[in-house]
C-alpha cells in the first residue's frame, strides 16, 4: 500500500494517525481469526480495532463485537463466548462480492427460475 493511500484513506486498513494513536496511547488485548487487531486505551475506557485489510465492521465476530461495546468486561481471550451446536461460525457479510447470496430465479442466480405455468393470470382494466 502506498504511502499517500496510508495517510489520506481509512478504509483500506489504519491511517498513519490511527496507527501512531494507537502505538501512543493503546494496549493491544488480542487477535481474531480474521487478523483484525483488537486494542484498549491504558485506562480502559476506549475500545478499537485495527482491520486487517478493508475496514468493514461485519468482518467482526459476535464475541468481539460484544468486547468493543462494552456488552462483556472481558475480552474474548479471557472469557471466550460458548458457541452453542446449532450456532453457525461468523461470516462477514458478503454483499457486493461475487459470493454474496443470489436466490432462485435471481438475474445474478447461475439457477434459472422454471417458466410460469397456467397459474398466473393477467390483470386487464375492463
Amino acid at each position: 500500500m502506498s504511502v499517500i493511500n496510508r495517510i489520506f484513506t481509512w478504509w483500506n486498513g489504519s491511517t498513519v494517525g490511527t496507527l501512531l494513536d494507537t502505538r501512543r496511547h493503546g494496549e493491544r488485548v488480542g487477535e481474531d481469526e480474521a487478523g483484525n487487531v483488537f486494542y484498549r486505551s491504558r485506562d480502559g475506557k476506549r475500545r478499537w480495532v485495527l482491520f486487517n485489510g478493508e475496514s468493514e465492521a461485519s468482518r467482526v465476530s459476535p464475541d468481539w463485537h460484544g468486547w468493543l461495546h462494552h456488552t462483556y468486561d472481558a475480552p474474548p481471550t479471557e472469557a471466550p463466548l460458548l458457541m452453542k451446536p446449532w450456532e453457525k461460525p461468523h461470516a462477514p457479510n458478503l454483499t457486493g462480492t461475487a459470493a454474496a447470496y443470489a436466490p432462485p430465479g435471481s438475474v445474478l442466480s447461475a439457477a434459472r427460475r422454471p417458466k410460469a405455468g397456467g397459474d398466473y393470470e393477467a390483470w386487464s382494466p375492463e
